[in-house]
């Protein structure tokens, strides 16, 4: 069994899910605080050694139109520090829509009591995460 991170970038909140080959399933976890993107090195050191993945996928913020956000510079370079810091494989995958599925997803089984902006990031990363599996069957 392969276990895979994700994370949905964001410069106040990151989302993290994990997610294995298996059931190619992913399972939001706790988001964790950036402070104007930069995250707590420490904290997704720990997840790193607890889950210990094979990749982890970034989504990767674009327009509607296919075109770099603000943002998306920002989310490449998370990214790149990842790898750099820590040597496991990175590979960015278009979120688009993520977000709003994620509210959807959560007004769906709670309506608006279980609308939290921590939920949302997470269960966005979890929404990357089974994106990703379903064009990677081969994982």
């Amino acid at each position: 069994m392969t276990q895979i991170l994700a994370f949905d970038f964001g410069l106040a909140r990151i989302g993290v899910a994990v997610g294995q080959s298996i059931t190619q399933t992913a399972s939001p976890l706790n988001t964790l605080k950036a402070n104007n993107g930069a995250p707590d090195w420490q904290q997704i050191e720990i997840l790193l050694q607890q889950w210990q993945p094979s990749k982890v996928i970034i989504g990767e913020p674009f327009n509607m139109d296919g075109s770099d956000q603000a943002i998306t510079v920002q989310a490449r370079k998370f990214g790149n520090q990842l790898h750099g810091r820590f040597g496991v494989q990175i590979e960015m995958v278009d979120e688009r829509l993520s977000s709003a599925a994620a509210r959807e997803a959560i007004f769906d089984f709670g309506g608006y009591k279980k609308l939290k902006k921590s939920q949302i990031d997470s269960v966005a990363a979890a929404l990357i995460l089974e994106s990703w599996f379903a064009n990677h069957s081969e994982f």
